[in-house]
């Protein structure tokens, strides 16, 4: 399931369908932390200097801007690469 939202969020080609609880999940089964203000969903790990700061839609889907800022970190610090240890 996590493999088939990292593919659609790196497709780039359905940002605005990508519902707000399949994002944060993947960005937790990337091994990211997370806290929450109010409806701010900010999102850290220790080795990546970029901090990602989420809030949902009303109709439970993601920001398109949002989906592309995650995607940038992930292609950057490339979290998508079988190399690493990610659970996906």
């Amino acid at each position: 399931m996590h493999k088939k939202i990292l593919n659609r969020v790196l497709g780039g080609l359905s940002d605005r369908n990508i519902r707000f609880r399949d994002l944060t999940n993947l960005l937790n089964n990337l091994g990211f932390s997370s806290r929450t203000k109010g409806d701010h969903y900010i999102f850290y790990k220790e080795e990546i200097e970029d901090i990602i700061n989420l809030q949902p839609l009303r109709n439970g889907k993601a920001k398109a801007y949002q989906v592309r800022q995650v995607r940038t970190i992930i292609l950057k610090y490339k979290l998508h690469s079988e190399g690493r240890n990610v659970q996906i």
